[in-house]
């Protein structure tokens, strides 16, 4: 690009010099005339002028394919632009966090499933078998978590790998518009890069609220099958009933 411009500037600057050379004529000599050497000075300083003239329409000129070169570069694009795959990378996070008995955010009957495994204070009766199941969802969900933490772990080199094309991309940017499109770029993977962050949180969240909600349904468990025993058995002692 640089050499077309150089070419354009030169053959601009040779126009205007044999326009110039076309209208400049020496005058013709009279011998013997007096005041001939008057009018070959005022000549003189009308070519000088004449020449003033047309260096400032060269630099004009000059000024013009510098604008013009100064566009094209600001109009050149990235013919390769990099983007992640975000898209991919969450749906396969959505599916890792759905292990065994897991109670998964991406479940879409959570609030039925989770009602259904937490039915809250109310007595069973196989706590052994619903002590297990509660427990299993617990790891399941926590398993889940870890998983999905692996998963983008996995990912950290084809991520790094990307930052360094764009870090590259930066540095050699030409122009206006390829400046712009790497700025996208970056946008965008910082984008992604939140979003991959937020779906760490919500599996995090999701073993936290499982376990909690285990410990929590086992004590309520336990005080619902005591009160259901003794309650159907009055003892009476010193007037008291228990």
């Amino acid at each position: 690009m640089g050499s077309n411009s150089q070419a354009r500037r030169d053959a601009a600057i040779a126009m205007v010099l044999v326009f110039a050379t076309a209208t400049v004529s020496p005058p013709p000599v009279h011998a013997g005339v007096p005041g001939v050497f008057a009018t070959e000075y005022t000549q003189l300083l009308n070519y000088a002028q004449l020449v003033g003239q047309l260096e400032k329409q060269v630099m004009m000129v000059e000024n013009q394919l510098n604008m013009i070169a100064n566009m094209e570069r600001n109009g050149l694009t990235i013919t390769n632009q990099l983007f992640g795959t975000v898209v991919t990378d969450i749906t396969n996070l959505n599916q890792i966090v759905k292990t065994g008995q897991a109670l998964s955010y991406t479940m879409s009957n959570m609030d039925g499933e989770f009602r259904l495994r937490f039915p809250g204070y109310a007595p069973t009766t196989n706590y052994g078998e619903s002590y297990r199941t509660w427990s299993q969802t617990s790891l399941d969900s926590t398993l889940g978590a870890l998983k999905a933490a692996g998963l983008q772990n996995s990912q950290f080199d084809s991520d790094e790998a990307l930052l360094k094309t764009l870090q590259r991309q930066s540095q050699s940017a030409i122009g206006r518009e390829q400046s712009l499109e790497v700025g996208n770029e970056i946008a965008e993977n910082q984008a992604e890069q939140l979003m991959k962050l937020r779906q760490l949180m919500m599996a995090d969240m999701q073993s936290k609220a499982a376990y909690q909600s285990s410990i929590v349904q086992a004590e309520a468990s336990k005080q619902a099958n005591s009160d259901q025993f003794f309650g159907q058995t009055q003892v009476t002692s010193d007037g008291v009933t228990f």
